[in-house]
């Protein structure tokens, strides 16, 4: 089990049983959360699993194509709706800031700098470069914003069915069969340049981000009309499932009890907070409870992402908050870290 071959296959087979439990058990979103607790539960027992980094980013270049051709002139004209409730994101940051800090500083004791990039909800690897950066604990940062996203992920799905009467059996998208073979081609190849080019460029979060603005720039010029097959959403779900478990792997006892604890502690404080901020919205007219409540999750992008497919959501809606929340905190949290009396990462940030 030492050679990484051998462990990503051990990884593969350990998630797919996982999808296999998960569908015969009836159980919800079986290729996301099959490989996820699959390879959660084989990390925490101590297994050597192995990730496919290349295979898990080209995943995600899936669910920006998704979004992409979910942006439509029907999309772009509601954007100017939106403004009101777009606004309320920036708040919405600061208020997190302003409890999260000092949760992690004084309640779970970390240092300032850990403690600043770790409630911080901006992407996962975004926060875990800067805190690293900044002289933090990158074990402790990879750690809680994991938990954060996990636990997130599995109780979403819960409030979404058991709360708001939610349907997650959605078809997540037509069969490749039903997609002329030329849009295939042109959404890989969109996947692709959008993915690279925006790598080339410094595009944070390139992956999803560069091939939603090809895609979404083709859809806007009527030459996309559909979006990934299923057979590519749940290859999409399959790995990002799996990324999510394994990045467990190795994790202490003392880690446990400590970190991943601290970060299931604060996702209870980050549901509250997103719960008063999706009512505020749903209260004022703004959004649809569904829109609401996925709008202000906490989530990772791409989780979020398949699971707003899922819900048969407004992707739009959805995603402009999603971005905002991300562009502000990846764009600000290096900025406004002295605030806190947190050193700038030495990087300068984006």
């Amino acid at each position: 089990m030492s050679h990484p071959f051998v462990r990503t296959v051990f990884t593969l087979v350990i998630s797919a049983a996982g999808v296999l439990v998960f569908w015969a058990l009836g159980l919800p979103l079986p290729f996301l959360f099959g490989p996820m607790f699959a390879s959660l539960i084989a990390a925490l027992a101590g297994a050597k699993l192995h990730g496919i980094g290349s295979i898990s980013i080209a995943a995600r270049t899936i669910l920006g194509v998704a979004v992409g051709a979910s942006i439509t002139p029907a999309v772009l004209g509601q954007i100017p709706n939106m403004l009101a409730s777009v606004a309320l994101v920036p708040l919405y940051i600061a208020v997190i800031a302003a409890i999260g800090v000092p949760f992690f500083y004084k309640v779970c004791k970390l240092d300032k700098v850990t403690a600043y990039y770790a409630a911080m909800p901006g992407g996962l690897q975004d926060m875990v470069v800067f805190g690293q950066e900044a002289g933090g604990d990158v074990r402790a940062l990879s750690l809680i914003h994991a938990t954060r996203v996990l636990v997130i992920v599995s109780l979403a799905p819960i409030i979404l069915t058991q709360f708001m009467d939610v349907d997650l059996s959605n078809p997540v998208g037509e069969p490749a069969a039903n997609i002329p073979v030329h849009e295939l081609v042109i959404m890989a190849l969109a996947a692709f340049i959008g993915w690279k080019g925006g790598t080339k460029i410094g595009l944070f979060g390139a992956s999803i981000l560069g091939p939603m603005i090809v895609t979404g720039i083709l859809s806007i010029m009527d030459i996309i009309h559909f979006r990934p097959p299923a057979e590519a959403i749940l290859f999409a779900q399959f790995f990002i499932g799996m990324g999510i478990g394994v990045g467990y792997v190795g994790v202490t006892v003392r880690e446990l009890q400590r970190f991943v604890a601290s970060g299931a502690a604060y996702v209870l404080l980050l549901a509250f907070l997103a719960i008063v901020f999706a009512e505020i919205v749903v209260l004022t007219g703004l959004a649809a409870p569904l829109e609401g409540f996925m709008a202000f999750s906490p989530g990772g992008q791409a989780e979020m992402t398949v699971l707003a497919i899922i819900a048969g959501a407004d992707l739009g809606y959805v995603v402009v908050h999603h971005l905002v929340r991300l562009v502000l905190v990846i764009s600000g949290a290096p900025l406004i870290a002295g605030l806190f009396g947190v050193n700038k990462p030495r990087g300068g940030g984006p």
